[in-house]
Formats: structure tokens, C-alpha cells, sequence
């Protein structure tokens, strides 16, 4: 009886072991879900998933494992679950029936053993129907993650052996971890795991015998309490995870607010319970991001968004629910609260000063904010954000830079047509072209298109600002630099906003390439004013258009 009870406690601790490898599984799976298949940041988010037991955590899009935490002696983990020889039929199974499966144990390149914990994840798309997105993966590291119950069992002088079926669609077992003694007419405990059998068998080390009645109540009274002590500390360890596990998988882990997963669930929630109270809903966007990830790069387009998170946070009250809904926007529910009551505040946020940093210096940068109001226009948490979602369509339609309330007959769209990107249009134009700042005392280039990079030389963006120091003057031959910069700024005070001028432009190798440049000075808000300079092979020219130059 006591054997057995051992048996019943140490498998469901065990049992909660594995269990907390597979949270880790549903807390990637929910990120992809509310993010539409994507994780930023993975490594930071698999990072504070990890535990001692856990050897390393992975994603699999399509089956094929592309992402590993932590990535160094992992490399050769990234294989075709649905393909490999070893693992095809069991991730299939998994695929085809929606289920978690385990395999192992396995011997691990950094010794030891693991066992694979693979969840199915599953999206919708745009028509609302379900495909296969891939894997959320744990390798769970074997002793360790039964370290607690083993240790204990062999401390009271139990042999223990740990086995799962072999496959779900199979009854032979295989064993997973054992004590080195022999185990004779155990007893056991079994539990299931998705569709899988484990099974947990214990046996006296000094065998079945009787006892006398005072060692059965002694050995009954201690391990009782040992019982109760170990399994509160499980329950406690099991609870601060899962507590972790939920928290990851509804916040955004770049910005700390919550992802559109957390953001959604929770404002469902309180419209749900407060039918009849006014709620605003907002929707916001960095105008112009791509402009920012082309010329500074993603590391300073992600300093962008905390920037704009954190003055979110410094101004909203702590009832305000906040979040990322993924890309660069964010979503916003004011409760209890009307149109009039919150258009002052909006007005006030989008007009504040928001900036990010590069290099020591402040950029400025904009946004964009469409909102609207619960019940007057809509009847449910989804309706209330595509009327936010429609006024912020249309604010952007009228030239970004503000803050605007939803209206009858505003249609929602989609914002990605409004116009193509910087890069999108500028590495198709056929003229060479670039951007720098326009100070006599600061030249400083900001991006050149693949036109410009093929016709002088230079491998990327990074070896251009490189060999130039990020200065327009470095481009213009040495002995013409003087004239050609005070032909420029004397042709903008005259109002001509740079006409054409013909120079030698410095290539990648050293040697120059005489070019007519065309430039006209624009006015960014965010970046203060610019060339937009365009330049043309002056002997190409020549060549092509001799009839045109000899007239």
C-alpha cells in the first residue's frame, strides 16, 4: 500500500515535469498565434523560458527546425522533422492528429540524454481556414527533469524505472530512466501524455517483506511528510512556471506591453462584463518605418517602437490597457470613456515630441492614430478596433502626422497599399540615387540604392559609409570638392534646390567617374532637411545621346 501510494505521488511528479516542457511548447505556440506566425525576438523569449532541466528550445516552420535556443552545439539539431528518416512518421503523426507527441530518450551531442516534446501549431488565414504552421519544440534533458521525484524515491529505498510507449499507435514500451538495481513484481503508476502511455514502476531496494507494525507506522509518518513537503514545493515551482508561461505568451517581448494575443483576450473581457459602459479603442503606427529600418536598420527601427512603448506608458493612466499588435502597431483601450473625453487626450499624445537614438543623436519621428468608439459604432470588441482600424486608414490618407475619430462611412483597408517604401521604389528606379543631410557643416549620407552601389563600385551600403566616413563631400573628387559644394549651396540661395552639376564621383576602388548630378533639397520631419540627388555616367550620356549633344 505504502509502495503504491509512492508509486501514485512520484508519477504525477514526475508527470508535472514533462508537463512544464510542454508549457514552454503552448507559450511559443500562443506567440505565433497572436503575432500571425512570426516571433520577434526569439532568443530573448527562449531565453527566459529555459530552466536548468531544459536542453534547448526550438521553432520548426513547415517541420523544418530553423531557430534553436541557445544556438551554440545545437547546429546540427536544424533538420526536416517530416522528412528525417528517424523522426518523419512520429512529427506526421503529430501534424495529421493535432496532438503533442515525445520522443527519446536520444543521446545528446553534449552528453547526456533528451526527450523531444514537439506541438503542433495551426493558423488561419485570411479566409479563417486552418493550415499547418509548423513545430513548437522543448528537448527536455533526462535525468534531470526527474531529478526531484528519482532522488526522493531512491533516499526512501525504492528501484525505480520510467517507460513510454514506444510511438502513440503502439503498446510496447520503451524505457526512458531506471535505477541500476532490479525491480521484482513492481508496482507502478501510468498517466498519458497527448496520446502516449508512460508508465512509472517502483520496487523495495530490500525487496517485498513484512515488517514489524512499529517501522510501518514510522515509515508511513516520515514519508508523509516527506510526501507533503516535496509535493508543495512541486506545486509551488509548477504554479510560478505555468504564472511565467501565461505572462510570455500574451506580452510583446521587445516592448514589454501586450501582444495583440493578450491585448485581444483581455479587452474582450472587460467589454464583456461591462456591456453598457463607453469604451475608446485606438489603433497607432510610426509613419514612415521603413524608412527608418532602410537608412538606420532594424536594431534602431526596434529603439523606434520602445520608444514610442515607453512613452505610451509614461502617459496613459494604469487602467489604460496597452499593446503591440505586432510590426509597428500598437493598440490602445481607454475605459470607460467617450469620444469628447478622449480626443483631447489622443490629440495631446500623438502631438508629443517622440524620438529615438543613433549614434548619440535624437531623430524625430512620427505617428499616426485612428479611433473609435464602443457602443456608439460598434457592437463588439473586433468591430470597435476595424472602426479604430478605418480611421487610422484614412488619417494616413490625409498625409500621416495626427490623430483622427472614426465616422460613418469610413472603410477600413489595407494600409500597405497606401504607397511603396523607400527601398521598394528606389532599388527599381534606373538612376543611380541617394540621400544625405543637407548641412554645410554636416553631409552626412543616409542611404544609397543598388543603381548607385553597381554603378561605383561598392559591394553594400556598410563598406560606402565605410570608405566615404558617411560623408557626401568624401564622394566628390578631392580637387573639386570646394567649388562643387559652394556651386550647390549657392544654387539652393538662389532658390534653384540644387540644379545640375557635373563632377567626379569617387568609386569603390579609388578611381573616379565623371557624372551629372541632379538634386533637389526636401524639408523630412524626420531628419530635417535632405538631397534627394540623382546622377547619371556623364560619358554614357555622351555615347548614347551623341546626336542630342552635337546639336
Amino acid at each position: 500500500m505504502l509502495a503504491q501510494l509512492n508509486a501514485t505521488t512520484y508519477g504525477e511528479c514526475i508527470k508535472n515535469e514533462i508537463a512544464g516542457g510542454i508549457e514552454i511548447t503552448d507559450a511559443l505556440e500562443q506567440i505565433l498565434i497572436s503575432e500571425n506566425g512570426e516571433i520577434q525576438q526569439f532568443d530573448t523569449i527562449a531565453g527566459n523560458l529555459m530552466s536548468a532541466s531544459i536542453e534547448s528550445v526550438q521553432l520548426a516552420p513547415n517541420g523544418v527546425v530553423t531557430d534553436i535556443y541557445p544556438a551554440e552545439g545545437n547546429e546540427a539539431g536544424k533538420i526536416d522533422l517530416l522528412h528525417d528518416k528517424d523522426r518523419k512518421e512520429i512529427s506526421c503523426y503529430a501534424r495529421d492528429n493535432h496532438t503533442i507527441i515525445t520522443q527519446g530518450p536520444f543521446e545528446l551531442k553534449q552528453g547526456g540524454y533528451g526527450i523531444a516534446v514537439r506541438n503542433p501549431v495551426y493558423l488561419k488565414d485570411k479566409s479563417g481556414q486552418e493550415y499547418f504552421w509548423g513545430f513548437t519544440i522543448a528537448i527536455l534533458r533526462v535525468p534531470d527533469i526527474f531529478s526531484d521525484a528519482v532522488s526522493a524515491l531512491s533516499n526512501f529505498g525504492y528501484e525505480y524505472k520510467i517507460l513510454k510507449t514506444d510511438t502513440p499507435w503502439s503498446g510496447t514500451y520503451k524505457v526512458v530512466y531506471q535505477s541500476d538495481g532490479q525491480l521484482e513484481h513492481p508496482v507502478s503508476y501510468t498517466f498519458t501524455i497527448g496520446n502516449e502511455t508512460w508508465k512509472f514502476e517502483i520496487t523495495p531496494k530490500t525487496g517485498w517483506r513484512n515488517n514489524t507494525l512499529l517501522l510501518i507506522i514510522s515509515g508511513i509518518f516520515l514519508t508523509i511528510s516527506l510526501l507533503l513537503s516535496t509535493l508543495t514545493r512541486v506545486w509551488l515551482v509548477a504554479k510560478e512556471h505555468k504564472n511565467k508561461y501565461k505572462i510570455l505568451a500574451r506580452t510583446d517581448s521587445l516592448t514589454n506591453l501586450y501582444n495583440r494575443y493578450g491585448f485581444d483576450e483581455l479587452a474582450e473581457k472587460i467589454i464583456s462584463k461591462n456591456p453598457q459602459t463607453h469604451f475608446v479603442a485606438a489603433l497607432l503606427d510610426i509613419d514612415d518605418f521603413k524608412f527608418i529600418n532602410d537608412v538606420y536598420g532594424h536594431s534602431y527601427g526596434d529603439k523606434a517602437l520602445k520608444s514610442l512603448a515607453d512613452s505610451m506608458k509614461a502617459f496613459f493612466p494604469s487602467d489604460v490597457l496597452l499593446g503591440r499588435n505586432g510590426g509597428n502597431e500598437f493598440c490602445i483601450l481607454l475605459p470607460a470613456c467617450t469620444f469628447n473625453e478622449a480626443d483631447e487626450q489622443l490629440q495631446q499624445f500623438t502631438k508629443l515630441p517622440k524620438t529615438f537614438s543613433h549614434h548619440g543623436k535624437e531623430h524625430a519621428f512620427s505617428i499616426s492614430l485612428g479611433y473609435a468608439e464602443y457602443p456608439t459604432f460598434a457592437n463588439s470588441h473586433s468591430q470597435l478596433m476595424r472602426c479604430a482600424d478605418a480611421a487610422l486608414y484614412e488619417i494616413k490618407l490625409h498625409g500621416k502626422n495626427g490623430c483622427m475619430a472614426y465616422r460613418k462611412g469610413l472603410q477600413s483597408g489595407a494600409r500597405k497599399q497606401l504607397g511603396f517604401a523607400l527601398k521598394d521604389v528606389s532599388e527599381h528606379l534606373p538612376d543611380a540615387f541617394i540621400i544625405y543631410r543637407a548641412d554645410k557643416e554636416d553631409d552626412e549620407l543616409f542611404y544609397a540604392n543598388h543603381e548607385f552601389l553597381h554603378m561605383t563600385g561598392y559591394k553594400s551600403m556598410e563598406e560606402l559609409f565605410r570608405l566615404t566616413q558617411k560623408s557626401f563631400r568624401n564622394l566628390i573628387r578631392q580637387d573639386e570638392q570646394q567649388q562643387i559644394e559652394a556651386s550647390i549651396w549657392e544654387q539652393i540661395d538662389r532658390g534653384n534646390e540644387n540644379d545640375y552639376i557635373h563632377f567626379h564621383l569617387r568609386k569603390a576602388d579609388g578611381t573616379y567617374l565623371s557624372v551629372l548630378d541632379h538634386g533637389r533639397i526636401v524639408e523630412s520631419q524626420q531628419y530635417g532637411k535632405v538631397f534627394y540627388v540623382s546622377f547619371m555616367d556623364w560619358e554614357d550620356m555622351h555615347i548614347r545621346y551623341s546626336d542630342k549633344f552635337s546639336e
